[in-house]
Formats: structure tokens, sequence, C-alpha cells
């Protein structure tokens, strides 16, 4: 098929664009159609990379601060031509899947979710510390998205889901069925080789891999072990991070943004990986179990498809840090085998990902009826219950 590829923007880095690098490393003859790009701030890989950008990228100032354009985004990507192809595959977390098709073109959307400042606003805007002037003028814009980004969905001929939690959403917000293939993880990358024989008195830190952004609640974490006494490190940055430092004690010790390169060791050698966010998803929990190290997460999301409670890690059930404090308090690393959360984790590769996505969109191609590939839980024989194991 002759194929393009539709994501919403490309200005900063992380989980959408590994999603991209997957899906581009087996169609890579595809051009990728997005709004912006700023390789600036993307690796330099992508600079060889087709990418055909909207004019909203010509816009002063868009690429470092893109709300005040919002109300652009439905003109830019309704804008392209895309004639001539026979499957357009968007990767959308916002209004990439709304790109207007020829009635010949197979038209599929790997949903990251439905956009989450259109859908979930008012969690959206507590977190994002919105004031009331700017809730008021927003209110109008934002019943015209929606109204948009609902009829766009219609333009859609599957959706696909990146977990449980985003087939929910997609079947609430859009009324549409899906099919569940979760997002590709490089978990070579965290082999846990002979980080089971360290012991566990080696293992001294709690671990936060995020940006520090405040839906990310990594406030918990920080207020929880500061509470506890214990050590944490956070890896990663943003603009929240001059808050979350005012909160911590000196058991909590800011990194900043890590090198890829570092980051299999730093979560091979901590005690627990601390997931404290509602995600769509959640990559870095996966990857820390890739190294063989169990997660104490928020019971909410996506890590109800990716931790297995006693076996990988294990839950807190109020997104506070009195629950995580307790959650942590009844932690014991020797109730966990390193070997059986990583081969757990081995279920969401990329080349898992990679199969799956190429074998829907073939069936597809062909017009084959599919029921969706729905989850199957850990210790069964295949962990998405379709045509691949």
């Amino acid at each position: 098929m002759k194929t393009a590829i539709v994501v919403s923007w490309l200005n900063q880095y992380g989980g959408a664009e590994r999603v991209l690098e997957a899906v581009h490393e087996v169609l890579p003859e595809a051009p990728i159609y997005t709004s912006m790009f700023w390789p600036q701030a993307m690796p330099v890989g992508y600079r060889g990379w087709d990418i055909r950008v909207s004019w909203l990228d010509r816009l002063p100032l868009i690429k470092r601060h893109h709300q005040p354009f919002l109300a652009l985004y439905p003109l830019a990507f309704e804008g392209f031509d895309l004639r001539g192809y026979d499957l357009v595959l968007s990767i959308s977390s916002g209004f990439a899947h709304g790109v207007i098709t020829p009635p010949e073109t197979l038209s599929v959307c790997y949903c990251l979710t439905p956009t989450r400042f259109l859908w979930s606003y008012p969690a959206y805007a507590e977190h994002e510390r919105i004031g009331p002037l700017a809730n008021v003028l927003l209110k109008p814009i934002l019943l015209w998205l929606r109204q948009w980004d609902r009829l766009a969905a219609d333009r859609v001929d599957q959706f696909i889901a990146i977990s449980s939690e985003v087939q929910r959403r997609i079947a609430k917000y859009y009324r549409r069925t899906s099919t569940l293939i979760f997002p590709p993880v490089e978990t070579d990358r965290f082999a846990a080789a002979g980080s089971e024989k360290m012991a566990d008195a080696e293992r001294s830190y709690y671990l936060v891999v995020s940006r520090l952004i405040p839906y990310k609640r990594v406030d918990l974490a920080v207020q929880a072990l500061t509470e506890l006494g214990l050590p944490l490190v956070v890896a990663g940055d943003g603009r929240d991070r001059a808050r979350l430092e005012s909160l911590a004690g000196p058991n909590v010790t800011f990194l900043g943004r890590v090198p890829d390169a570092d980051l299999p060791g730093l979560m091979a050698r901590c005690r627990a990986f601390i997931f404290p966010g509602y995600e769509d998803f959640g990559i870095t929990p996966v990857e820390a179990q890739a190294a063989g190290r169990p997660v104490i997460a928020y019971a909410a999301g996506g890590a109800l498809d990716t931790v297995v409670e006693g076996v990988t890690g294990m839950f807190f059930h109020e997104p506070t840090a009195d629950a995580l404090a307790e959650a942590v308090g009844r932690f014991r690393p020797s109730d966990f085998d390193p070997a059986a959360i990583r081969r757990h984790a081995l279920q969401f590769d990329k080349r898992v990902f990679q199969r799956q996505l190429l074998a829907f969109l073939g069936q597809q191609q062909q017009g084959q009826q599919q029921e969706p590939w729905n989850y199957v839980p850990y210790g069964q024989s295949s962990f998405a219950a379709g045509r691949l194991s």
C-alpha cells in the first residue's frame, strides 16, 4: 500500500515520538505529515525523514508556545492533500486523526488518547493551574473543538488503542470500538543481566523518571518519600521542577534530564520504580520491569495493563502522598523475582508491536473482519489474544 503517516506535532520528544520511530522503522517510505516540526528539539535522525508540515509551522512562536494556536489546528490538518494514498495511519493525541481522506483511502488511527485537554478539561486545568479568566475565555473555543473532534473521529475507519483505559475513552467520547495494540518498548536496552544478583541493601534508592509537569504527579512521590525519609532519585526536567524542589527534603535528589544511555543502569540499580501519575499507558514502568525492577504504581490508567499486583509490582489506590507512603512502607524487594518481572515486560517489546500493527493493517487492506484483540492476564499463553502470539 502507498502509505502516509500523520502525527499531531513534532516539537518535543516523548512517548508519541517513540511510537512514530517504531512505525517509521517498518514503513520507511511513508512520508510524515504534521502540524509543525522543530528539528532542534528532536533527534538528529529525524532531519533525514520525509516530513511535510502544515502552514502552522511558519507562525512565529508556535513551536515553543503552541497553546494559543489551538483553534487553528483543525484547519491545518484538514488542509493536507492526501489523495493518492491507499492508507493513512494517524498517530494521534490531538487533531491528527481529523485529516480528510478520499473515500477509497483506508484511514486508521493509532490513538494515544482522545485529546486530553478537550475531554478531561477540569482535571487538565487544575493541574496546569489555568486561571478563572482564561477558563471563561476558553469555554466557547473548547466547545467548538470538542464538536469538531467528535465529528473528526467519524472520518476514521479503524481505531487502535494503546491501552484498556484509552479503549474506554474512545468508546465514551467517540462511540467507536477499537483494537488494543500496546505501544512499543525497547526492552533489549534494559536487560536485567546481573541485576538480580545485587543484594537488596545495594539498592538504596527509589526512582522516578518523568517529565516534570503537573499532571505527572511527581509531587506525590516527592512528598511521600520526604515524609518517610527514604532516598528518592528524580530523573527528568520540566517547568514543575522548582515547585517540586521546594517540596523535597534532603533525601530527594534531582538529576535533571538523564542521557538515554544512562537510564538502564539507573533503573537496574533502584530499589523500586515509582509511577505516581494517571497515564494513558506509561512506557517508563515497562522499561523498569524490563530491567527486572518492581513498580509501585497508582492503580489507574495504563498501569493496570502493565503492572501485575504481587508479581511485577504493587498499587496504591488513592492519588495522595499518604497512600503512596503507605504502599512504600509495605514494599519488600524480596517478594519479587527480577527474572519473572523481566519476562512479563518482554510482552511489550517493540518487535511485538510492529508485528501486530503490520498484521492488523494487512488484514484491513484485505477487507478481512477481525474481532478486537483483548488483553490477556499475565501468565496465559498469549498477551494479545489475536492472530499473533
